[in-house]
């Protein structure tokens, strides 16, 4: 399963279920406008591992590949824009290389 965000993601609490792998994407400011400050939490209740992946030209902080996945079921993590195309996450998360 994969998603990318959008401006209806603003300030939401995004559940995966699955019991698959699911890829969320962050896009580039020039795709999708999310204003500086914008927060989006992540919990991981289904089995299948979340990664959430900085999309071409956005920089995902906090970690070292531009991507990570949430550590385990019940696992958690917020994404926060702190610039133009750059993001922090912090939580319950590993590298992916």
């Amino acid at each position: 399963t994969a998603r990318t965000l959008s401006l209806t993601d603003s300030g939401d609490f995004i559940i995966t279920t699955s019991g698959s792998a699911t890829e969320v994407t962050i896009p580039s400011n020039a795709s999708v406008a999310f204003t500086t400050g914008t927060e989006i939490d992540f919990i991981q209740k289904g089995a299948g591992e979340l990664t959430i992946i900085g999309g071409g030209g956005v920089t995902l902080n906090g970690v070292e590949e531009g991507s990570t996945a949430i550590t385990a079921q019940w696992g958690g993590a917020t994404i926060k824009k702190i610039d133009t195309n750059e993001w922090v996450i912090v939580g319950k998360i590993n590298d992916v290389a």
